[in-house]
C-alpha cells in the first residue's frame, strides 16, 4: 500500500530526531562573534541558534540615566508644587549622554539630556516641556553652566523615579541574558552588545551532502551533447537547503551504482545527513535504490502528485570500518517532484532545527476556475493568485519549473477530492515570501 502524505511527513521527522539532539551537544558548539570585522561581512552570529544561555556580566542599564531632556531634580524638592504656586529652583550644571556622573545640589534642577547619568542625589527628571520655561536657559562658553541667574519653575510635583532608567532594570548583572535555542537576529545581537558579549557558543548548522544522479546531467555552464540537459536539482535544492540552515556539500553522480555508493561512504563520517535526486522510481537504471537500498534504506510509493517515489532510511557502509549510519532522503529526479518533496518533508524539520518558522504561511482560498486533481493522491500544484484574490492554479506536469519559478503559492488538493468548481475554497501555502 502507499504511504500517505502526512505518514511520511511523520517518518521524515522521525529519521532525522537524532540530528536535533545531536546539534545541541556542547562538544559540537562552535564559538562565533557577535559583531562584524569589518564593514563588508555581518556578524558571524546573525541567524545561528545559541547553543548556552549567555548570562549578563553587566547590569542594563549600568548607570540611572534620564529617559527624557530635562531636569533632575529631588522628588521631595517638588512637593508643594502647584498652578500658580510653583516651585522655583536654580539651574545647576548640564549633564550630556557620556558625561561621568555628577553630584545633584539639594534645592536645584540639573539639566540632563536623554541617556545621561542622573546627577547623585537626584531621583526624578521633569520633561522640559513640563517646566517654565519649556526650555533650557542659554549657556555660557563651556556649553555646561547656565546664567547665575537662570531658574525654572514647576507646578506640579515629580514622583520619585519619574523619568528615570534604573540601574539593571533591563536586565540586571548574574541574570539569564539570553536562553538556549534561541535564534540570533538583529535584536539578540544588539542585546549581547549592549552588554559587552564579543562572542557566543551556537549550535552547529546541519551538514548535508546532496548528490543530483543521472548520465544525463551536466553543469549549467557546460555545452549540451545530444540527449543531456543543464542540471537544475543541484542549485536549487541547495539554495532551499541553505535558506532552512544547513550547510551543503554538493556533488553530482553519473548512474553507476558502485561510484555512487563509494561517493556516499566517503562522506559518512563527515555529513548528518544525505539527500539525493533521481534513481528512486521502477526503471531499469534506479541508481539510488539499487546502491542505497541493500545498505538499509526504504524505497515506497506515497499518495503525492508530484513527488510520488520516494527514499528514506538509514544507511550503512560497512567498507568505511565502522559501520556509520547515515540518514538518507531520497527525492525523485524531476526538478517539480524533487523541490515540491522538500518543501513537504524537508523544510519543516531543519527550518525547525535552525530556529526558524517552519512552516509556510497558509491560507484557505476561493478558485478562480474548474480544477480535476486524482481521488488516489494528494496533489500539489503551482498556482497564482487573480486579481480578486483568487486561485489560478497551473498545470500538474513535474517537469514544469519555469511555471513553479512564477508561482506564488502551492495549492494542495488532499486524497478524495476530484473535480472543484470555481469558487470552491482550497489551502494554499505562499511561497512568495
Amino acid at each position: 500500500m502507499m504511504r500517505t502524505f502526512a505518514e511520511h511527513q511523520h517518518a521524515v521527522r522521525e529519521l532525522l530526531a537524532p540530528i536535533r539532539a545531536s546539534l545541541g551537544e556542547p562538544a559540537g558548539f562552535e564559538r562565533v562573534t557577535v559583531a562584524g570585522h569589518d564593514g563588508s561581512r555581518g556578524p558571524a552570529a546573525l541567524g545561528r541558534v545559541l547553543g548556552l544561555d549567555v548570562v549578563a556580566p553587566i547590569d542594563l542599564p549600568a548607570f540611572a540615566n534620564s529617559q527624557m531632556d530635562g531636569y533632575a531634580v529631588i522628588a521631595a524638592d517638588l512637593v508643594g508644587a502647584a498652578p500658580g504656586t510653583p516651585v522655583v529652583l536654580p539651574v545647576g550644571a548640564v549633564t550630556a549622554a557620556g558625561d561621568h556622573v555628577a553630584h545633584h545640589a539639594p534645592g536645584t534642577a540639573t539639566p540632563v539630556m536623554t541617556g545621561a547619568p542622573i546627577p547623585l542625589g537626584a531621583d526624578a527628571v521633569v520633561p522640559i516641556e513640563a517646566a517654565d520655561p519649556p526650555r533650557f536657559p542659554e549657556l555660557g562658553a563651556d556649553r555646561r553652566t547656565a546664567a547665575a541667574e537662570a531658574v525654572v519653575a514647576f507646578d506640579r510635583p515629580a514622583p520619585a523615579g519619574a523619568f528615570v532608567r534604573g540601574v539593571g532594570t533591563d536586565v540586571a548583572r548574574g541574570e539569564r541574558l539570553l536562553p538556549a535555542g534561541i535564534r540570533l537576529g538583529p535584536a539578540q545581537l544588539g542585546a549581547l552588545a549592549a552588554a559587552g558579549v564579543t562572542t557566543v557558543s551556537v549550535r552547529r548548522p546541519v551538514s548535508v551532502l546532496l548528490v543530483s544522479t543521472g548520465h544525463e546531467l551536466r553543469a549549467p555552464d557546460a555545452s549540451l551533447d545530444s540527449g543531456q540537459i543543464h542540471d537544475a536539482n543541484t542549485t536549487m535544492l541547495a539554495a532551499a537547503l541553505r535558506e532552512s540552515g544547513a550547510r551543503v556539500r554538493e556533488a553530482i553522480s553519473p548512474d553507476d551504482t558502485a561510484a555512487l555508493t563509494s561517493m556516499l561512504a566517503a562522506s559518512a563520517r563527515h555529513v548528518d545527513l544525505v539527500v539525493t535526486t533521481g534513481g528512486v522510481s521502477a526503471g531499469a537504471f534506479e541508481v539510488v535504490r539499487e546502491a542505497l537500498a541493500p545498505l538499509g534504506v526504504e524505497f515506497a510509493k506515497v499518495a503525492l502528485q508530484p513527488g510520488g517515489p520516494q527514499g528514506l532510511g538509514l544507511a550503512r557502509f560497512p567498507a568505511t570500518g565502522d559501520d556509520i549510519p547515515v540518514p538518507v532522503v531520497a527525492f525523485p529526479g524531476n526538478p517539480v517532484s524533487a523541490l515540491v518533496s522538500f518543501e513537504l518533508f524537508l523544510r519543516p524539520v531543519l527550518r525547525a532545527f535552525a530556529g526558524l518558522a517552519p512552516d509556510r504561511p497558509r491560507a484557505r482560498l476561493r478558485l478562480a476556475h474548474d480544477v480535476t486533481s486524482p481521488l488516489d493522491k494528494h496533489q500539489v500544484r503551482r498556482g497564482v493568485l487573480d486579481g480578486a484574490g483568487d486561485v489560478e492554479v497551473g498545470a500538474p506536469s513535474s517537469h514544469l519549473l519555469h511555471a513553479y519559478a512564477n508561482a506564488t503559492v502551492l495549492v494542495h488538493l488532499p486524497v478524495g477530492v476530484g473535480d472543484l468548481p470555481a469558487g470552491a475554497h482550497v489551502d494554499v501555502w505562499r511561497i512568495d515570501d
